[in-house]
């Protein structure tokens, strides 16, 4: 099994908490996660009918049949118990109650919110890092490699061809999942809008055009998007809102969580074609942004961070905001060091009046090397968390 680097902050926390929450996408290994952390548990998913029957018609009593400290997989499918979840923890008092686990980030929070308030730590799990897998035989050597392969465990546990895993996670979770959410009828209909989504990927999102494009309305459009990131398929990369006397965009990037799904709906089958792929910055673009988010869930920690773009075009294509202190990262697909790297973020400098010691540029090189202009920072320093990076 591959060491999850969350597993400690989990550990921790439910020493501190009553209830901890561990969310995240379908098979992003959530389960195995918490079977190996907590092993004398008992454990119970809400994934089996009967099971879910039980705990729906009678939640009172299947938590009395469920003695001792419990894990409970795909909470979101029984909100009735959160209640009677909540009664137990305030007459008991205890840490580590219950463990809870689930794929349905907003289900899961709308039910914490209503009942378990100030009673639980909320965690998200996404699938492997690369940090996670450079422990491993199984770590891909190449950028081009990382971003076709993705980072869902069962690839690297059954050593199965991105080709022949995303079409049928796709089918077996992602449709099933936001049908339940959305009801939707037209399945090729909305197949169609997440290859779309695929298409803009790193771009402003713009909902009347991709609605246009799928011939859907703007409401349907906003309310599958909403399903896709409540199903953690999608996120919203927020744009950074202060003035510095420019018009600014404030729209959204579109991203997915895992870029192996995202050349899959781009029919990317291999290296090769990914590497003269028009979008091939694009989805560098969403590597990075998603290891950055592995490395600050992994610490329990929820990011602040944005991108930057002005009307007349300039743009910084990550903002971390820490401490009080910005810090901002271009994303470069290309391996070699060019003249114009540091162009946007020179402007952002002399804009906002930041120290070039707090402005890097990622690439796809190998080489690290400080300038007067700011740092470069190869792609695999930038995913394994050291002092070095931000």
């Amino acid at each position: 099994m591959i060491e999850r680097l969350i597993k400690k902050q989990i550990i921790y926390f439910a020493k501190k908490f009553p209830v901890v929450m561990l969310t995240g996408p379908r098979q992003s290994g959530k389960s195995t996660l918490l079977r190996n952390s907590f092993p004398k548990y008992h454990y119970v998913s809400m994934e089996e009918p009967d099971v879910r029957a039980a705990a729906l018609a009678d939640p009172r009593s299947f938590l009395d049949h469920l003695q001792g400290k419990t894990i409970i997989d795909e909470a979101q499918h029984v909100p009735e118990l959160f209640s009677y979840i909540q009664t137990r923890v305030d007459a008991e008092n205890s840490s580590g109650m219950y463990i809870l686990s689930g794929s349905q980030n907003f289900l899961l929070m709308q039910q914490i919110t209503q009942s378990l308030a100030g009673r639980t730590a909320v965690l998200k799990l996404l699938p492997f890092s690369f940090s996670e897998l450079q422990k491993t035989d199984e770590h891909p050597e190449t950028i081009d490699k990382s971003m076709l392969t993705g980072g869902y465990p069962r690839i690297y546990d059954k050593h199965i061809k991105p080709a022949e895993f995303y079409p049928n996670y796709l089918q077996t979770y992602v449709e099933r999942d936001v049908r339940q959410l959305r009801n939707i009828a037209n399945l090729s209909l909305f197949i169609r809008f997440l290859k779309l989504c695929a298409g803009r990927i790193g771009q402003i999102l713009n909902i009347s055009s991709l609605a246009n494009d799928c011939g859907i309305k703007n409401d349907t459009a906003q309310a599958w998007l909403s399903a896709l990131e409540t199903s953690y398929i999608i996120f919203q990369l927020k744009p950074y809102y202060k003035n510095f006397n420019k018009r600014l965009i404030k729209s959204p990037k579109l991203y997915f969580y895992d870029t192996g799904l995202a050349c899959s709906l781009l029919s990317i089958e291999n290296t090769t074609q990914l590497n003269t792929h028009f979008l091939r910055g694009s989805l560098f673009e969403n590597w990075a942004v998603t290891e950055y988010l592995k490395q600050s869930y992994a610490k329990a920690k929820e990011p602040e961070i944005y991108f930057w773009r002005d009307s007349n075009g300039n743009e910084i294509d990550l903002l971390i905001e820490q401490g009080g202190q910005l810090q901002a990262v271009e994303l470069k697909s290309n391996s070699t060091m060019h003249s114009d790297d540091f162009k946007g973020l020179r402007y952002w400098q002399a804009l906002s009046g930041v120290s070039p010691a707090t402005c890097r540029v990622v690439y796809t090189g190998s080489l690290s090397l400080k300038t007067e202009k700011g740092l470069y920072v190869p792609w695999k320093d930038w995913a394994i968390p050291s002092k070095k990076n931000p």
